[in-house]
């Protein structure tokens, strides 16, 4: 299974940018997505998530109401929508996929199957 994030790149805060995680090598429906982020000297984070069938999303709070994450199970590609981007958002930002994922842990990038190589985003100020 790959994962091939894409779509990064350097932004002003305030712009809006969509990054994509292509999966090839099985299909991600049923399959909990995720969306994660690492910063400079910082540990990694939950971003946003989507639930087996797609209809389920959560999100981080720092996140929340600005990030979107969607999939489009034909493409097996799964995206994230951010608006109104701050410099603290500034990040590498890894795609997730967690096959057999509970619940309960879908917080937790640990209990993640396949990650993406990530793509950077920067927001400058």
């Amino acid at each position: 299974v790959q994962l091939q994030a894409s779509g990064g790149g350097l932004v002003q805060a305030g712009d809006s940018l969509s990054i994509s995680c292509a999966v090839s090598g099985r299909t991600i429906r049923n399959t909990a997505m995720g969306w994660f982020r690492q910063a400079p000297g910082k540990e990694r984070e939950f971003v946003a998530g989507s639930w087996r069938d797609g209809h389920l999303t959560y999100y981080g709070d720092s996140v929340k109401g600005r990030f979107t994450i969607s999939r489009d199970n034909a493409k097996n590609t799964v995206y994230l929508q951010m608006d109104s981007l701050k410099p603290e958002d500034t990040a590498i930002y890894f795609c997730a996929a967690g096959y057999g994922l509970i619940y309960s842990s879908r917080f937790d990038s640990d209990r993640y199957n396949y990650w993406g190589q990530g793509t950077l985003v920067t927001v400058s100020s």
